[in-house]
Parts: C-alpha cells; sequence; structure tokens
C-alpha cells in the first residue's frame, strides 16, 4: 500500500465506497464521478502505478473480473452495450496514479456516445507500413 493513494485507501476500507464486489485481491466500487449510472472501477488492492507495473497474472485476473462483472451489470441494469477502459498515463488520460479499469455500462441516448472517441488520423499506405514493421511483434 502507498501512504499517499487514494485509491489504496479505499481498497484497503479507510475510505468508504460504494463497493459492489470484493475479494482478496480487488475491490470494486461505483465512480463518485460517473459517466453513466452504474459506471464502476476495479482497483487492485496492492499498488500498480499503470498497466506496466501490473504483474501478467493479475493483468490476467482483471480481465477475467471485467468479463464477470460486465456479463453481471449487463443484466441487472440492461444496458445497450458496455465500455471497459484503462488509460495509462498522464497522457493517456491517467488522473490517478494507481491501476484501475473502469466498467462503464452503455445505453442508447446516453448522452456519452461522442466522448470515448478520438479525432481520426489520415495516415499514408506507407507511413502505416512503416509503423505496421516497426510494431511487428516477434513470438518469443
Amino acid at each position: 500500500m502507498k501512504e499517499d493513494c487514494i485509491f489504496c485507501k479505499i481498497a484497503a476500507g479507510e475510505i468508504p465506497s460504494k463497493t459492489i464486489y470484493e475479494d482478496e485481491e480487488f475491490r470494486v466500487i461505483l465512480d463518485i464521478s460517473p459517466a453513466v449510472k452504474g459506471h464502476a472501477l476495479i482497483i487492485p488492492k496492492d499498488h500498480y502505478a499503470n498497466l506496466f507495473e501490473l504483474p501478467e497474472a493479475l493483468a490476467v485476473k482483471v480481465m477475467i473480473l471485467a468479463r464477470k462483472l460486465a456479463a453481471h451489470m449487463k443484466e441487472v441494469l440492461q444496458c445497450d452495450g458496455f465500455n471497459l477502459v484503462q488509460n495509462n498515463g498522464k497522457a493517456a488520460g491517467q488522473t490517478v496514479f494507481h491501476f484501475h479499469m473502469h466498467l462503464i455500462p452503455r445505453f442508447e441516448n446516453d448522452g456519452n456516445q461522442d466522448r470515448l472517441c478520438w479525432n481520426q488520423l489520415e495516415v499514408s499506405p506507407e507511413e502505416m507500413e512503416e509503423i505496421c514493421s516497426k510494431l511487428k511483434l516477434k513470438e518469443e
């Protein structure tokens, strides 16, 4: 636990939250500044600043838990879709530097259809090929 981290304190139960799920490794809470009703956060109880610090085994567990909760929330809330959002670094919109994943139920006409998108960039075929070549991951 990191002393000055608000999510560490929430995960440890030191700061009250509306918890919808908890186990030994995670606490899932309703976001206090939700995009829509039901917007929740998966927070590991141990401190990891971002995805790059998160151990691989825990990353797998986050996705399994996200899938389980999204299915449950879709059934209970009768939402029309779902966003999983996870930001890493200030440039990507991360404001609390403790890994967390947003679970955002989506409803037709919820007023946020254009909030989770970006301006499309035009990239030439040559630039696309160069980027592809640089990013191609070789099997280990």
